[in-house]
């Protein structure tokens, strides 16, 4: 029976705990990562087709690194590939800053990389969320961990920002100075999450077969759901950076845009994690679809610093919103799939992986396409426009999962 007050912190086991300080500190990196190796990339090329070559880098590593996780999970402990995975991504920034010039090639490999980083992290850490917590917790778990990313995404960008642009000099040089001590204290930090995570004790998937092509009906309804979250993040990681960049041209406004409504959000979904149980997240998914196409309708609509600053603003609500509910159900519906398949659950989070990936692709070239054909204006403008329509689909999709779920649950008492 669910608690009237909601979950707390003492609801989760010590390994959940630890695994929540991880990723409390690992939070710190990465909206460097999703920021400001972008406008990096921007203020060292000017060239947004190189901002998306990169980011399709990354999404191509990312499900070959969950293909060869599986793989690994065999022979080797899980601690250590999660934590190589954090690391990595600071090897990577090390890599692209060693750069004398912004090349294809070497934006390929230093993006490969980045995605072998998102790839062990991503992968591992799914299983564990899957392994160390309940389905009554999570709802809780995903809003302490969006509390947790949304205000390290103000905060971040605010110091990252002002550092970079603070000072004497704005020369290229000066400025590139600074972009390497801010990877230096990246590389820093993604040593101190290792050894904390290390302080935990995790156990392995089962050594069994982890690749399948068939699954359940229900499943399927699973994919669509991740097509569609997968053609926003086609460019959604870069794209605040480039109409930053764009109408901007600052770092510093890009760290100080980024804090606007995001702590009166990240209190939010505190709240709305420890105080809302499973029957909610379909309502609390649809909150978060809605907050995404009117971030990318009014950007689409005004194309000016005012509209960057409404799609900013609305898509610092929408992101949380959505990990508050599209996790859970995530994972619940693995907990129920796995079961009455009997197959291992890694095989689940793998083949979401590859359905989040075609769905990234789409959405890059969406955001290429028109830039070739049309322009970067263009893009920038209207592919968002277009994803953000797309994505309200996943609402009808969800009330057909849960609904297919709970029969499931039925045949299988």
């Amino acid at each position: 029976m669910e608690k009237s007050l909601g979950v707390g912190w003492q609801d989760f086991s010590k390994n959940a705990r630890i695994l929540i300080i991880t990723n409390l500190v690992y939070a710190f990196v990465l909206p460097v990562v999703d920021i400001f190796v972008a406008s990096y990339i921007m203020r060292n090329s000017n060239d947004p087709s190189k901002v998306m070559l990169y980011q399709l880098a990354i999404y191509s590593g990312i499900p070959l690194t969950f293909l060869i996780n599986g793989y690994l999970l065999n022979t080797v402990n899980i601690k250590r590939l999660f934590s190589l995975g954090m690391l990595l991504s600071g090897v990577s920034m090390v890599i692209m800053m060693s750069f004398e010039e912004i090349s294809y090639l070497g934006l390929t490999i230093a993006g490969l990389i980045m995605g072998m980083s998102f790839g062990l992290y991503w992968s591992n850490r799914d299983y564990l969320v899957l392994t160390t917590t309940a389905d009554r917790t999570r709802n809780f778990y995903y809003g302490l961990d969006t509390f947790c990313y949304t205000v390290t995404g103000v905060l971040v960008p605010i110091m990252v920002g002002w550092y970079l642009v603070n000072g004497e000099s704005m020369a290229a040089d000066i400025v590139n100075v600074r972009y390497h001590t801010v990877t230096v204290v990246v590389f820093i930090i993604t040593v101190i999450a290792s050894v904390i995570f290390h302080l935990g004790t995790y156990e392995k998937p089962k050594s069994e077969k982890f690749l399948y092509f068939k699954f359940h009906r229900v499943w399927k309804k699973m994919i669509q759901m991740s097509l569609l979250k997968g053609l926003a993040q086609g460019f959604i990681v870069t794209a605040p950076a480039m109409l930053m960049m764009t109408f901007f041209e600052s770092e510093g406004a890009l760290g100080t845009a980024q804090s606007i409504g995001a702590l009166v959000a990240a209190f939010i979904m505190l709240l709305l994690g420890k105080y809302s149980k499973p029957k909610h997240r379909l309502t609390i998914f649809s909150v978060g679809l809605v907050c995404f196409f009117l971030a990318s309708f009014f950007n689409g609509l005004l194309f000016s610093a005012t509209g960057v600053i409404l799609f900013m603003l609305f898509l610092l609500i929408a992101r949380p919103v959505l990990d508050i509910a599209y996790f859970p159900m995530q994972l619940k519906l693995i907990d129920v799939v796995s079961k009455f398949e009997g197959r291992n659950e890694f095989s689940y989070i793998l083949n979401h992986e590859f359905g989040l990936y075609v769905g990234r692709f789409v959405g890059a070239m969406t955001f290429l396409g028109l830039a070739y054909l049309g322009s970067t204006e263009i893009a920038l403008r209207y592919a968002l426009l277009i994803i953000g329509v797309l994505q309200l689909l996943s609402i009808p999709i969800a009330k057909q999962l849960l609904r297919q779920q709970k029969e499931l649950e039925h045949e299988m008492e």
